[in-house]
């Protein structure tokens, strides 16, 4: 019997990208999971992000949080379906570490973040 693991896989969709076919996207990984005798535990959509860097000519993404347990088997398959899917423009895997908790920042902190405190807020001046 194969070793079952604990994963997440966060997946980024282009943006462009209607919401019935993310979902069939998600869908299609959790059939992969479950027919491959995996246990899919949940789906967290984290929504549009802007990206650091363009990637395909894209400024933001669609993110989404996967977890689910598997065999390194079915992982291998899920990425390989990911990697030939034109929507998805990136995605990564790793190992969920039992007791710890992954989730998206609050969009209102990470826009906090990313204006820097060094910098004084625009200000529009009377003429």
């Amino acid at each position: 019997r194969e070793p079952v693991t604990d994963y997440e896989v966060l997946i980024m969709l282009d943006p462009e990208l209607a919401e019935d076919r993310q979902q069939e996207v998600v869908d299609r990984i959790r059939t992969l999971v479950v027919e491959g005798g995996g246990v899919w535990e949940t789906h967290t959509p984290w929504g549009r992000r802007r990206l650091a860097y363009e990637i395909l000519h894209r400024s933001e993404g669609i993110y989404h949080l996967l977890t689910f347990s598997a065999s390194p088997e079915v992982l291998n398959e899920v990425s390989r379906l990911l990697k030939i899917d034109d929507v998805v423009l990136r995605h990564m895997a790793v190992r969920r570490v039992k007791g710890s908790r992954t989730s998206a920042p609050p969009v209102a902190a990470a826009a906090a973040a990313s204006t820097s405190p060094a910098e004084p807020d625009p200000v529009q001046e009377d003429e």
